[in-house]
């Protein structure tokens, strides 16, 4: 396995390293395959990425996972509120969707967590925060940006990584692109 692709739950706020990272849905289950789900997704991460000075680089939203590529602009910042603040806004819209759907409980199942206790808690994405992979040199960018666009078309979802219009490929690509401002990271 190469080394930049490496999973940690280790946050390093380290002043000029880019962030790969990547979100779990709850069990690895498909709760981002509506547009809804991926427009809560995309409303968040462009919130997420304005109200902590990041810049977006790249990023796909597959149906039970989403892969970032970041950079703070901030020499002092903390990635865990940054993925706080995204995963939590993509949460509590689910949880509010959710108590306002005509669909019966039995359809909102898969999100519960149920507790030895008998208690239950609502999750959207996974325990904890997120695998986060500094990236420190410059020369990894265009690996990662291949993996992370390449996802799509590994799992059968789009021919090729510019089809997949929920992610930032097409922008590589010299095409649209897309419904996240992206700032190109001059590698």
């Amino acid at each position: 396995m190469d080394e930049w692709l490496r999973k940690s739950v280790r946050m390093y706020n380290t002043p000029g390293h880019a962030h790969f990272l990547t979100y779990s849905c709850f069990k690895q289950r498909p709760f981002l395959k509506s547009a809804t789900a991926k427009g809560w997704f995309i409303d968040a991460l462009a919130n997420g990425c304005r109200r902590h000075d990041i810049a977006l680089w790249a990023y796909v939203i597959m149906p039970e996972h989403v892969h970032v590529l970041v950079k703070p602009r901030l020499v002092q910042y903390s990635i865990s509120k940054f993925q706080a603040s995204v995963k939590g806004s993509v949460g509590m819209r689910a949880l509010s969707y959710s108590k306002a759907s005509p669909k019966p409980e039995e359809y909102w199942e898969p999100y519960y967590d149920f507790q030895p206790n008998g208690t239950r808690h609502f999750r959207f994405w996974q325990r904890g925060g997120a695998y986060d992979r500094n990236i420190s040199d410059m020369s990894d960018i265009p690996q990662v940006l291949t993996y992370i666009h390449t996802n799509p078309v590994r799992r059968g979802l789009s021919s090729c990584p510019e089809d997949w219009k929920w992610s930032s490929a097409s922008f590589y690509a010299g095409g649209n692109p897309g419904p996240l401002p992206l700032e190109f990271p001059g590698f």
